[in-house]
């Protein structure tokens, strides 16, 4: 008698690691913009696609740190006297109740509490840039808050998320390049934001990691280019999240340019 072998499916593949970002993610007009939502949009179609995505949004600052809902919830439209078509945006996107499991293991340590949000929505930082890049609205997203500003702290939080990249998960810090709100009184680039700008770009292109961490004792018009630092700070979860593995150095700007007068350079890392 020939013995019947049981054939067994092949197992899954490991995911494949997935690079980590930091974008401008500008604010509801973005969509009405005749060139930056195609370039979103060219950005993820050239990425793996992510099993889930971690956003850290320069819009939602909380401490100790905080996990947003893990079911679909509304938006939240954390914004004022806009027209009335931004306030109909909708994108409901799965939640992320297994990422935000592993989300608590990683970072939950002596010092470092975790705490659950369950009734925060996605604030502007993370759909905006997401109805361009995933407009099927079928990737579960979690958004966590930034519990500080300090770039150093910053870089161990996205040091401690790294892991979840080689699960498929798309590590997202949104923010702007510069970010200072009188510049969209005036016609063109203002000075301090291209200024800021260039120093940004050669400090990433040539491995700066001190330069960057203290910016705002070595950059050109970071106080004007930054009045406030939390839109630069999501950068430094994504270098983190980066730094551990050893991929600072593969780093490249997706997308540059000016946006109003702010620099909405966008950066890949991997």
């Amino acid at each position: 008698m020939t013995a019947v072998t049981e054939e067994r499916p092949a197992p899954d593949p490991a995911p494949e690691r997935m690079p980590a970002l930091y974008l401008s993610h500008g604010a509801p007009p973005l969509a009405d913009d005749p060139v930056w939502p195609g370039e979103l949009a060219a950005w993820s179609a050239d990425l793996p696609r992510p099993k889930a995505i971690l956003v850290v949004s320069a819009h939602w600052e909380e401490a100790p740190l905080a996990l947003g809902a893990v079911r679909t919830i509304p938006l939240v439209y954390d914004f004022w006297g806009f027209p009335e078509h931004y306030y109909q945006v909708r994108y409901e996107a799965p939640g992320a109740p297994q990422l935000a499991d592993s989300v608590r293991k990683l970072l939950r340590a002596p010092g470092m509490p975790v705490q659950d949000v369950p009734d925060r929505g996605l604030d502007h930082g993370a759909y905006v840039p997401l109805v361009e890049m995933y407009p099927t609205a079928d990737i579960p997203v979690l958004q966590i808050s930034m519990p500080t500003l300090d770039p150093t702290k910053l870089m161990d939080i996205g040091r401690r998320l790294a892991p979840l990249r080689d699960e498929g998960v798309l590590i997202v810090g949104s923010g702007f390049f510069t970010h200072n709100l009188a510049a969209l009184r005036h016609s063109g680039v203002p000075s301090w934001s291209a200024e800021f700008d260039v120093w940004g770009h050669e400090a990433l292109e040539s491995g700066d990691t001190d330069g960057l961490l203290d910016f705002l004792h070595r950059s050109p018009a970071a106080h004007l280019a930054h009045p406030r630092t939390e839109h630069f700070a999501p950068l430094f979860v994504t270098m983190g999240a980066a730094d551990a593995v050893g991929e600072l150095g593969d780093q490249r700007s997706v997308i540059d340019g000016f946006w109003l007068g702010l620099a909405k350079r966008s950066v890949q890392f991997g």
